[in-house]
């Protein structure tokens, strides 16, 4: 039998009924993964098995492949998990994603070697530390109202701030953290973002992200909601195009988030390949397709 571990965390897995632990609110798509996925890798002679990232490396014995899965704490401690990743190769563990996609992808700096490579992307300044200061900037180079500050290392919208020209922070407020900024986008509140999934480089899905009413971030933890979306034949080139513009071989698994600019193309939001959620509501063929990928894999090891 062929072992398949799913990294979670410790505010993912499930809770046992003595646990004081608690889980994360979105810890429901967690689950959501696991139903997908068990059936279709069984299927195939696949043992599927949660496992923590952060557990000891002998509880990774007998276990072929790990998929990062749903290792949504990691961006607070990326060296260790960077080292686990490391750790785990070197044991003769296949990673998915490699360690090699995951350094290139853990800072969002990627972003300007896709834009160099051709692909769309949303204007950005990159800053090491940002104060009012460079807000005030970020509206003169812009030329707009409001700006969205995020980590440049970060999952999940933690962190993000909404900055509006009429509400400026405090002279002495600063980020706290490497910084992007951007301008922000209607289309995220209007059109929502769209997220097309790929799996060892061929599209498997896609779907469409809405916040909630009064809300830009469009994650579950603050409302958001999602929806099937059949792209058009434009919209499948662009998603595309971000997959081709990698510096590597298609990684097993890939998220491409997307958001319409003002002149109607679309623009790379972020580039997900170390734990994206994968959406195999609006994907039901995603387990089957993963089981199939990753059988590939141990069987070429």
């Amino acid at each position: 039998m062929t072992t398949i571990g799913f990294l979670a965390c410790e505010t993912t897995l499930p809770t046992g009924k003595d646990s004081t632990k608690m889980r994360r609110e979105d810890a429901f798509e967690h689950d959501l993964m696991i139903r997908a996925l068990e059936p279709a890798f069984a299927a195939k002679g696949l043992e599927l098995r949660v496992i923590d990232w952060e557990a000891p490396i002998d509880d990774f014995d007998g276990i072929d492949l790990v998929m990062l899965g749903s290792a949504w704490n990691y961006q607070d401690q990326a060296d260790a998990f960077l080292a686990k990743l490391d750790a785990l190769a070197a044991s003769g563990i296949i990673v998915c994603n490699s360690p090699e996609v995951v350094r290139w992808n853990i800072a969002k700096t990627y972003l300007r070697e896709l834009k160099e490579k051709g692909a769309a992307t949303i204007p950005t300044l990159w800053r090491e530390s940002v104060t009012a200061k460079g807000v005030v900037e970020a509206f003169h180079v812009f030329e707009c109202d409001r700006v969205v500050v995020k980590r440049q290392v970060g999952a999940g919208a933690e962190g993000q701030e909404l900055i509006a020209k009429g509400t400026l922070p405090s002279p002495d407020w600063s980020f706290g953290h490497p910084a992007m900024i951007q301008p922000f986008l209607p289309a995220i509140a209007q059109e929502g973002e769209l997220s097309f999934v790929f799996i060892d480089g061929e599209l498997s899905h896609a779907l469409r992200k809405c916040a909630a009413k009064g809300e830009y971030r469009i994650q579950s933890l603050y409302g958001g909601t999602e929806e099937d979306h059949s792209p058009s034949d434009d919209e499948t080139k662009a998603a595309c195009a971000v997959i081709a513009a990698l510096p590597f071989d298609p990684p097993l698994y890939a998220r491409i988030d997307m958001l319409r600019m003002e002149d109607g193309a679309l623009a790379v939001m972020e580039a997900e390949m170390i734990e994206p959620y994968l959406y195999p509501v609006q994907g039901p063929e995603l387990g089957e397709r993963l089981a199939t990928a990753i059988e590939k894999r141990v069987s070429a090891r």
